[in-house]
């Protein structure tokens, strides 16, 4: 003959009330929470809608154009930008930046160091490297003409660089990259 084991049911320590399982709850928690959720969640919106416009690098709010008094220059940038991510700034001449069939534009050191150039197009006739910057010379016949340089900022934070043409003033302008 064999004994059957003693089996000992398990009993629930949580209390039941009406049969059904019964949690505790904290109800000052509870509404704590609530007030904290109606909170983020129009700042969740408020970002993601800033982002999506462009306030964080790439669409509508950190495109910028600036331009000389009278035309000769006019440039299209990025204001806001992302490290590590390329980005075009765009120099348009008009004609009375074309003086004997050449272009000259000066660049200032930090759009070459900061904002991280990586080529420019066309490819100017001749280059001089100064104290501040770079001058480059493109020969053009008509206008408008148009210059772009590819940018890759690595360094965050704010970024001013100044490009000019000669006898006309200069574009200053800042750039802020972001990580």
């Amino acid at each position: 003959m064999t004994t059957q084991p003693h089996i000992t049911p398990v009993e629930d320590t949580v209390p039941k009330v009406a049969g059904e399982l019964a949690v505790g709850e904290n109800l000052e928690f509870q509404h704590r929470w609530w007030t904290f959720e109606r909170i983020i969640w129009p700042i969740f919106l408020l970002v993601v809608v800033f982002d999506l416009l462009g306030g964080l690098g790439h669409g509508w709010l950190a495109k910028a154009k600036a331009a000389t008094s009278g035309g000769a220059l006019t440039l299209d940038y990025e204001r806001i930008e992302r490290a590590n991510t390329p980005s075009t700034m765009t120099l348009h001449f008009g004609p009375a930046a074309i003086r004997e069939g050449h272009i000259q534009v000066f660049v200032s050191n930090s759009v070459v160091q900061e904002l991280g150039a990586q080529r420019i197009a066309p490819q100017p006739a001749v280059s001089s490297v100064g104290e501040d910057g770079i001058s480059y010379t493109f020969p053009a016949s008509v206008s408008p003409a148009d210059i772009q340089i590819q940018l890759q900022p690595s360094d965050v934070g704010l970024h001013r660089f100044r490009v000019r043409i000669p006898q006309v003033a200069a574009i200053e302008a800042r750039v802020l990259v972001l990580p």
